[in-house]
């Protein structure tokens, strides 16, 4: 790793062709980055190749494809680049992984997938570490209120890098802070795993009290509740490590998600709130709310600990046991403060 870390101009990879793989596609050409791209769809490579931006995501940001190499051979990628960011939802997480026949070693990996993977409800830190014997000092994470949205549209933006050793985070924040992103170290990397997973079920829980018709005083108190409820997820599960739950890779990223127009987990909560089922709000976004696999995640982690979890236990229960969105919010009231 120290010699990675010498590196001053390292090649990245970025694996996933969704809106916020495309973002740091986006951020890191601007940041004259060297950089390979893998994406499984072929005609939105070709769409990217002639007219510079993407047919299905962030399709009004400008794409410099002079800039990086793209291509559909995932191996290719692993196999050239130095920093490899993986960016694809977690229920895709490891059927794309799997096709990885390149080694991964000398390689830094980064995580941007926000939730939890396999039967043993790992995150990407924990898989990649347990599965494939990858030692921290070459995993990061990255976190924090940065919609892919607003990244692609250049508006200032606060990007957390975290890894268990503070050089390496300090070392990843160099590439990714220009004039529109700030970039924070955290040797948080558990902590701010699950923060992410978390705020999406939480996004869920605001969205539906959006679509019932809450108003926002309740609003601010569920928000409120929710933080309180992720402070103890997080410290009970994760002890040990120093964190500060008030920063913007946690309180922050709970906030934007909750509150944001872009956050697709609020947008499918207020669709279930609204009377859609989960099923017709899922094909309605044809994206990912990734609350809605963390959720269950959370849930059976939660069954060996016990943990008080009002809100994320009233989404679950939506979800995935179809109770009535307006009856389970209702008996939420009284558990909130």
């Amino acid at each position: 790793m120290e010699n990675l870390l010498k590196k001053e101009d390292p090649v990245f990879g970025v694996i996933g062709g969704g809106s916020f793989a495309t973002a740091n596609v986006k951020l890191l050409s601007v940041n004259n980055r060297k950089l390979n791209w893998y994406m499984r769809d072929t005609d939105a490579i070709e769409h990217i190749k002639q007219y510079h931006h993407h047919s299905k995501y962030l399709s009004s940001v400008e794409l410099d494809a002079n800039k990086f190499f793209i291509t559909s051979d995932i191996n290719k990628v692993v196999e050239e680049s130095d920093i490899i960011i993986f960016a694809v939802p977690s229920a895709y997480f490891i059927s794309q992984v799997s096709q990885i026949t390149a080694s991964y070693d000398g390689k830094l990996l980064i995580s941007a997938v926000k939730g939890f993977v396999g039967e043993e409800h790992y995150t990407i830190a924990e898989y990649f570490h347990n599965v494939h014997n990858i030692p921290f000092d070459r995993i990061g994470v990255i976190s924090g209120p940065c919609h892919a949205e607003e990244i692609g549209m250049e508006r200032l933006s606060y990007v957390t890098l975290s890894s268990k050793h503070q050089e390496v985070a300090e070392y990843l924040c160099k590439f990714f802070r220009n004039h529109f992103v700030k970039t924070v170290p955290c040797t948080d990397i558990y902590g701010v795993e699950y923060a992410a997973a978390l705020k999406n079920v939480y996004a869920i829980a605001t969205g539906i009290s959006y679509g019932i018709g809450y108003g926002d005083n309740f609003m601010a108190v569920l928000i409120a509740s929710c933080f309180r409820e992720m402070k103890e997820f997080i410290n009970t599960t994760k002890p040990g490590t120093y964190r500060n739950t008030s920063l913007s890779a946690y309180l922050g990223d709970l906030l934007v998600t909750c509150n944001s127009p872009f956050s697709r987990n609020r947008t499918f909560g207020s669709m279930l709130g609204k009377g859609y089922s989960v099923h017709s709000a899922m094909m309605e976004m044809n994206q990912v709310a990734e609350g809605y696999y963390a959720c269950k995640a959370i849930h059976e982690i939660n069954k060996n600990l016990n943990i008080d979890m009002p809100i994320a236990e009233a989404v679950y229960s939506i979800l995935y046991e179809r109770k009535y969105a307006v009856s389970v919010m209702k008996k939420l009231q009284d558990r909130l403060m």
